[in-house]
């Protein structure tokens, strides 16, 4: 008899799709296309000499330890650098507070494993990162959605949706924003949104996960303090932190950390237990040496330069290439690897992407930003990974493709 293996799968993955940006990959082998789509850093900015240099030292004096199994919540060497790291952006936390993950993508995972039973409700903006939705779907919660606007997340509308939910015995387990250069639409929150999110936590007791892969790669303007920090010198204590090395340092060594209250951090160490165990060792090794012994302050300050360069020709193409009777329009954020480009409503970008593949053009349909009811006129673009020659033809050639869909 021929197994039915979708019965015997755990109901809350039964339907459970995965990350749907991975499979659009696949579809994008052709040398001659441009993709716009990953979120991948350049590799003209990646520390190869340092690299080599620091996992030689690894190979020569670590080689037995780096072979072995190591500490759960993280190596003390990278968690000290880590403090250390965290004191520039104002965050002051002891070992008790931060667990190492392997990579942002086990922070989210361990996040949703934490607070998540199926049918809890959460806050998100309308977009946000799809990778966070993905690690909390697999928890079957229902999401509360909340439209973003220029200057951050709508606080307003996030109170009425809490109220909501309330009325419904379903309050929130948390609220999930990316503050600064958010993923996908490159928004950044104002410090007046900030504050103002921060007594909403407080008033009505729900902790606030803020995800923060791009706060670095500020190229205008002033930083804003984190939420973390704001938190800490309101003497509360209801954030918790995202971060990982993936965007400042290089995704391939996968390694992330979070950060937030003792008892938090404690409970995501025992999730670890049960899942990954441990992170590499080697690869803790390599961030601690970025921390440590190369000049990370230099490498980040050169990916400003170089990133905000390739934004600039980015927006410069868009200016050129999609004039007002388009009737396209697109985010000109302060930083980060993300613009979000909004077409007419008569467009779905989802079929949009297959015929932009035919152009030699690629980018994400920005329905995967969605926790629920999807927008379906919308695409992120990633500025960081092609070429400035390859931005200004990507642009040309995504223009021809909509010119060509809208009969212009």
């Amino acid at each position: 008899m021929k197994q039915d293996w979708k019965l015997k799968f755990a109901q809350n993955i039964r339907n459970y799709e995965g990350y749907s940006i991975g499979k659009l990959f696949k579809l994008l082998r052709d040398p001659d296309l441009i993709s716009l789509a990953g979120g991948l850093p350049s590799p003209d900015i990646f520390l190869r000499d340092e690299m080599r240099l620091a996992s030689q030292h690894c190979l020569d004096y670590e080689i037995e330890k780096i072979m072995q199994y190591s500490d759960i919540t993280g190596e003390t060497e990278l968690i000290e650098a880590v403090i250390e790291f965290l004191k520039e952006d104002g965050i002051t936390i002891s070992e008790k507070n931060i667990v190492i993950t392997t990579s942002g993508q086990q922070g989210l995972d361990l996040t949703g494993r934490l607070f998540l039973n199926p049918g809890d409700s959460l806050i998100l903006d309308r977009p946000t990162f799809a990778g966070a939705i993905v690690a909390f779907q697999m928890q079957g919660p229902v999401f509360g959605g909340v439209k973003i606007t220029q200057d951050g997340s709508d606080i307003e509308g996030i109170r009425h949706k809490i109220i909501d939910l309330k009325q419904q015995a379903n309050m929130p387990k948390f609220i999930y924003v990316v503050p600064d250069f958010q993923n996908p639409s490159g928004i950044t929150m104002s410090l007046q949104k900030r504050l103002a999110l921060l007594e909403l936590s407080y008033d009505y007791d729900i902790p606030i996960v803020e995800d923060s892969p791009y706060r670095d790669l500020r190229y205008y303007g002033e930083s804003v303090p984190s939420l973390y920090s704001l938190d800490q010198k309101g003497n509360g204590a209801n954030v918790i932190g995202l971060y990982t090395f993936s965007k400042l340092f290089c995704p391939g060594m996968r390694v992330g950390f979070n950060i937030g209250p003792e008892e938090v951090i404690a409970k995501m160490t025992n999730i670890k237990e049960g899942s990954t165990l441990n992170t590499p060792k080697y690869n803790q090794d390599i961030c601690t040496a970025f921390l440590q012994a190369m000049d990370w302050q230099a490498h980040i300050q050169k990916c400003r330069l170089y990133y905000r360069e390739k934004l600039e020709v980015f927006l410069s193409a868009l200016e050129d290439y999609f004039p007002q009777e388009t009737g396209v329009t697109w985010t000109k954020p302060h930083g980060g690897l993300f613009l979000w480009i909004t077409l007419p409503q008569t467009m779905d970008t989802a079929e949009l992407f297959y015929e932009a593949v035919k152009y030699n053009v690629a980018f994400v349909p920005g329905e995967v930003f969605y926790g629920e009811n999807p927008e379906k006129n919308h695409m992120r673009v990633n500025f960081s990974y092609p070429s400035k020659d390859q931005l200004v033809e990507a642009v040309k050639r995504l223009s021809d493709c909509i010119r060509n869909r809208l009969n212009l």
